[in-house]
């Protein structure tokens, strides 16, 4: 399995991040995608991908709540990130219209910008979209055939909005979401509808600590460790075993970032 969420720039991490990394691989994560959320943290993520090759790779993006800092659409540093070969993504981009900590017209413009430089440089786009659907499928789709993928992480949306995104060639990112018999209970109903070969699984920690795990760790902080944990809940929602949904999951995750072998 390869986690494609993982915020490890994030300070909750600063004072064991090497551990957590270990604590990964114990667990039998073969890999994970160390999400850039602002030209800083992507600098932050590229240079924890440089510290763990071969294990860790880096995205670089602005996420739409920082997308108010951007006053260079034609993102020179994110480019710049974009030229070492750790970078296997454009992205954290989109549209959030739930807290709108950036203006709406920034955002779409920073979303678009993005989209045009993943396709430019033939960069698969790392995706965020919140209570935004028909505006972000609205700029995402006349640019959908000029990028090589994309992938909707953390996907917590309806059925009809998870048809407009398979409809759109998009892959679909689930986390610990599917985890939770108080919000979850929609997704785990539909996520049986994502093909094999469009499903990809992440912690996005350190956020969205699965409910159900048991014991309850001491700590709300998620970690990578916990991704077997998700992809066993997830094989009990799609009527697979863990062991086809993980498997299924490492092999579409390699093609989409276009990984060789992570280390084992």
């Amino acid at each position: 399995m390869i986690d494609i969420g993982v915020n490890l720039t994030n300070s909750r991490f600063d004072k064991d991040r090497e551990d957590v990394v270990f604590r990964a691989q114990a667990a039998g994560v073969h890999g994970m995608i160390v999400t850039g959320t602002s030209i800083a943290e992507s600098q932050q993520a590229l240079a924890m991908a440089l510290q763990w090759p071969g294990y860790c790779y880096s995205t670089a993006g602005v996420h739409p709540h920082d997308a108010k800092s951007v006053d260079d659409l034609t993102l020179p540093a994110i480019r710049a990130l974009a030229a070492h070969p750790e970078v296997v993504a454009i992205g954290e981009c989109g549209l959030d219209f739930n807290r709108d900590f950036s203006p709406r017209p920034q955002q779409e413009a920073v979303f678009e910008a993005q989209l045009a430089l993943a396709a430019e440089l033939h960069l698969p786009v790392f995706m965020h979209c919140r209570d935004a659907h028909e505006r972000f499928m609205a700029i995402l789709a006349p640019w959908r055939d000029k990028l090589p993928a994309a992938v909707l992480h953390c996907f917590t949306g309806t059925e009809a909005e998870l048809r407009d995104c398979l409809a759109l060639d998009l892959h679909i990112g689930i986390t610990g979401w599917v985890c939770d018999e108080r919000r979850g209970t929609d997704l785990r109903e539909i996520v049986g509808l994502i093909p094999d070969n469009r499903l990809m699984i992440e912690t996005d920690c350190p956020y969205l600590l699965p409910r159900n795990l048991r014991p309850k760790p001491k700590s709300s902080r998620n970690e990578p460790q916990y991704l077997p944990h998700i992809a066993t809940e997830l094989a009990v929602c799609r009527g697979q075993t863990a062991e086809a949904v993980a498997a299924n999951a490492y092999i579409t995750t390699q093609a989409f970032f276009y990984l060789g072998s992570p280390a084992q």
